[in-house]
């Protein structure tokens, strides 16, 4: 296995932390259909999967559409996307520091395009990006793997020297499927479920200081 020349990263509970945000979207639509609200960490741990998934869990069984519940938290989140929206310590420097070194980076998100668009721009961080796939983009969500292979395709990138970057099993298994190796960030929202990652890193901050360039 050749050394990494791409990265791809998921978004949510890897690059920034969007649990407030995400939880009072799903509130909103819970709201809507006179449904109590849920706790930041309960709707934290629906997330991962694309937002329909999230309406259908967030609904626990209530007689609501979840294709219309999908709808409702997208249109709420879409006006308070940023509101409080933080990127992780040592993101910024790290994405930065990544690109100087020579690395190309990719984001892969099942957050849908048009909202992971706004946050790349908001954060500052389009320009560091060779291609950003969000959910839309492409037929399939993670963890099929070809939101990985369109990255790679994008990008000039081949599997050898590939490393799929997240805090979620459906980035692990998706990195698996797809023939690249894959890292686990320990600080997110999700977690590695039967998946095995390549290597574990604490944090944003610790992944990026091992694949910072010697002195």
């Amino acid at each position: 296995m050749q050394n990494p020349q791409l990265f791809l990263f998921d978004l949510d509970g890897t690059l920034i932390d969007s649990r407030a945000d995400l939880a009072a979207a799903t509130n909103a639509m819970r709201a809507l259909h006179g449904l109590p609200a849920l706790p930041l960490d309960t709707v934290a741990s629906y997330v991962g999967d694309g937002v329909r998934v999230l309406a259908r869990r967030a609904l626990e069984g209530a007689a609501v559409d979840p294709d219309l519940a999908a709808r409702e938290i997208s249109a709420a989140y879409a006006d308070h996307l940023t509101d409080r929206t933080t990127a992780y310590p040592g993101v910024d420097a790290g994405l930065r520091a990544l690109r100087a070194a020579g690395h190309d980076l990719a984001l892969v998100t099942n957050k849908p395009a048009p909202h992971a668009r706004r946050l790349m721009d908001h954060f500052g961080w389009t320009p560091l990006f060779a291609a950003i796939l969000g959910g839309g983009d492409v037929a399939e969500l993670k963890p099929s793997p070809l939101p990985l292979q369109t990255a790679m395709q994008r990008t000039g990138h081949g599997p050898d020297t590939t490393w799929m970057v997240g805090d979620h099993h459906t980035d692990l298994e998706a990195a698996r499927r797809a023939g690249v190796k894959s890292i686990y960030l320990e600080s997110g929202i999700g977690h590695p479920g039967a998946e095995t990652p390549d290597l574990v890193c604490p944090d944003f901050a610790a992944f990026a200081a091992r694949f910072r360039p010697g002195p």
